[in-house]
């Protein structure tokens, strides 16, 4: 494929961002921590401040305590865990049902699927074509059965903002319910996804009404294979990787201190101006492409409603792979949807859950926005997505 532009513009943030310099120092400068932190030595005892430290770090930042917190390989692990983790620590009960929304991320999903061959029920939650929870179907579907209720806080494909402190209110109404009819209200669980939006939302779990939160490094600038999730206290979980005691007997395995110092790191240098900065850039991008792509049609809400870095559209007629393929050759790097389906032959679950038609559906364009976004790199794209629709439509034709 030729190239016939240097210029890199790259607006796949959603699926990593650029590891941050300063994250960058903190992670080589932690690799001389070689003690192992649960070693009974000085290098051991080293490394072990140095973790506990960074899980300190982390905690403050989702108003937490640090026995709270469980490192992780990734928001996929810690996904897992919640999942898996939960519910096989669930007992005693006459049913088993989770309550979940269809347009999750596939390490929920998945996860669940699994769970049903172990005869689970999973029930999904209706969605407004926005792809926001709607609040009556939780209520009608909450009952004694259900042991968790899991929901993303901000779509990776459409940015559509879940009411999570709404929704942990329903089932709060419920447990407070289900204490006098059933007399117990451990149960249901609620984890939240939290990946996307750790760098745009408020993430004090509880703020948020959360048991169970998962975030990572790899969407906040910070150094991929490290995720955390954040167990709140109480809340019985049993762990997936079984061996030695690390991570409060959660996680198995030597913890890796450099990616764990690099996510502490990138969470401190978190900053609410430069996410409203990138929510001014994300509206000026709508704007503009709506009016001179006319035919173009935004996936998901808007406003306020909408992830600060989140572009989602769909161009009827053509499609994802071929608009990729040629914006690549200008140095534009975008993506159709979830990385982790990106070479899935499958249609959008997020888009077909929310009632797309079917000419939007393989049409999709997710533009995700990061803090070295500019406006220069909005007005590139707005000169050259133009030209290759145009391209594109004549070659096809």
């Amino acid at each position: 494929m030729s190239r016939v532009s240097k210029k890199q513009v790259y607006l796949d943030n959603a699926a990593s961002t650029p590891v941050d310099p300063t994250v960058l120092k903190e992670i080589n400068k932690t690799v001389g921590f070689y003690g192992n932190p649960s070693s009974y030595n000085d290098c051991g005892r080293e490394a072990r401040k140095k973790l506990e430290r960074s899980r300190l770090t982390v905690a403050r930042f989702l108003g937490a305590h640090p026995e709270e917190i469980i490192f992780t390989s990734s928001g996929s692990e810690s996904n897992n865990l919640a999942i898996l983790g939960s519910t096989r620590a669930y007992s005693g009960r006459s049913g088993k049902e989770i309550l979940t929304s269809p347009i999750e991320h596939p390490s929920v999903l998945e996860p669940l699927r699994a769970l049903e061959g172990e005869g689970w029920k999973v029930t999904y939650l209706k969605v407004d074509k926005e792809g926001r929870v709607i609040l009556q179907d939780l209520e009608k579907k909450l009952n004694p059965r259900v042991a968790l209720v899991s929901v993303m806080y901000a779509n990776n494909e459409i940015g559509t903002i879940q009411p999570i402190t709404k929704i942990s209110k329903v089932i709060r109404d419920f447990k407070a319910t289900a204490l006098l009819r059933y007399k117990t209200t451990s149960y249901p669980l609620f984890h939240v996804d939290a990946c996307q939006a750790t760098g745009y939302l408020d993430m004090n779990a509880n703020n948020l009404g959360v048991d169970l939160m998962t975030l990572n490094g790899s969407k906040i600038y910070g150094p991929k294979g490290i995720g955390v999730l954040y167990v709140k206290r109480g809340i019985p979980i049993k762990p997936l990787i079984y061996g030695g005691n690390q991570e409060h007997g959660l996680r198995a395995g030597t913890e890796s201190l450099p990616a764990i110092a690099g996510l502490a790191k990138a969470v401190s240098l978190i900053s609410k101006k430069e996410a409203e900065e990138t929510k001014k850039l994300r509206d000026y991008f709508i704007e503009k492409i709506e009016k001179i792509i006319p035919e173009i049609r935004l996936n998901g809400p808007r406003g306020d409603g909408r992830l600060a870095n989140n572009v989602n559209v769909s161009i009827p007629n053509l499609d994802s792979e071929n608009l990729l393929l040629e914006l690549d050759k200008y140095g534009i790097y975008a993506s159709a949807g979830s990385a982790c389906t990106a070479h899935s032959v499958e249609l959008s679950h997020v888009l077909r859950a929310i009632g797309s038609d079917k000419k939007h559906l393989g049409r999709a364009l997710r533009f995700s926005l990061g803090k070295q976004t500019t406006k220069k790199d909005i007005d590139y794209l707005l000169e050259i997505l133009p030209k290759v629709i145009g391209d594109l439509k004549k070659r096809y034709s």
